[in-house]
């Protein structure tokens, strides 16, 4: 059985490991711009599966931290959503990774310059994948708020509180931002900054909770 500092390394490692292949293939995919194209369209294509991969196994990774999370902070404040909800958020992504969504704005090549108008069974997918994604994330930016600030740890209680304020305020401004989708650039850098967030925050309660462990396999904040 996997010991619990490795669940919860495991997801230390998701949020910089999907950061990283995303920025790699943002420069280097012909065809694809980073200030036009969401993140999601990197799925597509004919090297899509290398971000179906980059979804799948991010989402797998977080699943094995919240198992995790779930074995050292159970049945502490918060011990029982702050991990469920992480749960719910890697299964997210692996359902955003599996189902992708539809080729628009002039990419693949080839694709409609326009916006999408017409959202197949798999976009629609993706889409529930990733409104499972941002609303977990949220949720559990809350419930580790409330854990941090029982412990007294004001600093983390806080980080945890900004983080679940910015994720919707930079989801929602960019699609205002966007006005009828015509203009992908707000859509697609707001969904780069809430990963950049959402993601290393969840990473980083990953490393919080594997570095106060005492002993090894029985970690607590």
């Amino acid at each position: 059985m996997p010991s619990t500092r490795g669940l919860l390394a495991c997801g230390a490692m998701a949020g910089p490991l999907f950061i990283l292949v995303v920025l790699v293939q943002d420069y280097t995919r012909a065809g694809f711009d980073p200030r036009r194209h969401p993140l999601s369209m990197l799925g597509l294509g004919d090297l899509g599966w290398i971000q179906i991969a980059n979804f799948t196994i991010t989402g797998l990774l977080f699943i094995a931290a919240a198992a995790g999370l779930w074995r050292s902070l159970h049945p502490g404040p918060g011990g029982t959503w702050g991990p469920i909800l992480i749960g719910a958020y890697g299964v997210g992504l692996v359902i955003a990774g599996i189902f992708v969504t539809e080729p628009a704005w002039g990419y693949p090549p080839g694709a409609p310059a326009d916006p999408p108008h017409v959202f197949g069974l798999s976009s629609v997918l993706h889409n529930v994948g990733a409104l499972v994604v941002f609303g977990s994330l949220t949720a559990a930016c809350f419930v580790f708020t409330s854990r941090f600030a029982a412990y007294g740890d004001r600093r983390w209680a806080l980080y945890c509180a900004a983080t679940g304020v910015a994720l919707p305020a930079l989801l929602v401004g960019g699609e205002l931002a966007s006005g009828d989708a015509a203009d992908s650039g707000p859509v697609s850098l707001s969904l780069r900054a809430a990963a950049l967030l959402g993601w290393g925050w969840a990473s980083l309660i990953a490393a919080r909770v594997r570095a106060a462990s005492t002993p090894p396999d029985q970690a607590s904040p």
